[in-house]
């Protein structure tokens, strides 16, 4: 009886060392677990925002941290192209509206051109809009076909800072110009318990058969899923295993989710596709 009890302690604390299993969480029709895997080549190791035209998943549209271009590619093929649209700098989002590509600077910045110049030498005509947020860092951007509007998410802000919140503004599109429409703060931050300190996003993106929204976040390694009045229903944590620096996401008209990851010295730059099997 001694001897079975040592033995049971022993199995216990054997048992009770081992690294265990992470926990699976997913948003409804993804497995976060087992993504189709394209790594990049070298000019988009700091890959930031992704987008897709309309939905269609054929042409993947990005930017990345350091130079001021715009890159085209397809899934799966390590050709791209890519045009500078301005000088070297912190870009880290874009999105489309209609034939237009507006790509956002980590300051608050814009710019705006064409998007039939993608596959040209430079862009012209670029148009920078100024000033239209306030003083702040920005990471994350998403344009509305429903409302025909940009929305912006804060990634460090004045507003925010000391707070357990997040502010989002919301830009309305008129010609050449930018409008600032209104703004909003994510709901239900404070009293969830699966954000640890203060929530750093880093990409947003509507689900377009749902409309929830999709937030993610690098900093706190976790994808949140909100509902269309901005409070929060769920967050998802997000494995380092996969997912080495989550900084940009997206969906294609079928709803299949992509996200964007940055690399390091070991790990070239990736984007993933999680399949919608609703």
């Amino acid at each position: 009886m001694r001897i079975f009890l040592i033995s049971a302690i022993l199995t216990l604390i054997s048992t009770s060392c081992k690294p265990q299993p992470e926990a699976k969480s997913n948003p409804p029709g993804y497995d976060l677990q087992k993504p189709e895997k394209f790594s990049l080549t070298e000019s988009l190791l700091e890959i930031s925002g992704i987008a897709f035209k309309n939905g269609e998943s054929d042409t993947i549209f990005a930017v990345q941290d350091e130079d001021g271009r715009l890159f085209r590619l397809a899934w799966g093929n390590k050709d791209q192209t890519n045009i500078p649209f301005a000088g070297a700098g912190d870009y880290e989002d874009l999105a489309i509206i209609k034939d237009k590509v507006f790509i956002l600077k980590s300051n608050g910045n814009l710019y705006s051109f064409m998007l039939n110049q993608a596959s040209g030498k430079k862009a012209t005509n670029v148009n920078e809009h100024e000033k239209l947020l306030p003083p702040g860092e920005y990471e994350g951007m998403y344009y509305d076909p429903l409302s025909d509007r940009l929305t912006i998410l804060c990634k460090s802000c004045k507003v925010d800072k000391k707070k357990k919140s997040v502010t989002g503004y919301l830009l309305q599109p008129k010609g050449d110009q930018l409008l600032l429409s209104g703004t909003f703060k994510l709901k239900g931050l404070k009293d969830n318990k699966a954000i640890k300190g203060t929530l750093k996003p880093s990409a947003i993106a509507r689900h377009p058969l749902t409309s929830k929204w999709y937030v993610l976040s690098s900093v706190n390694k976790a994808l949140l899923i909100l509902n269309d009045e901005w409070q929060i229903e769920k967050v998802h944590p997000l494995s380092s295993k996969i997912f080495n620096q989550p900084e940009g996401i997206a969906f294609d008209k079928n709803a299949n989710l992509y996200i964007s990851n940055e690399g390091d010295e070991l790990t070239l730059g990736n984007i993933l596709k999680f399949v919608y099997k609703p």
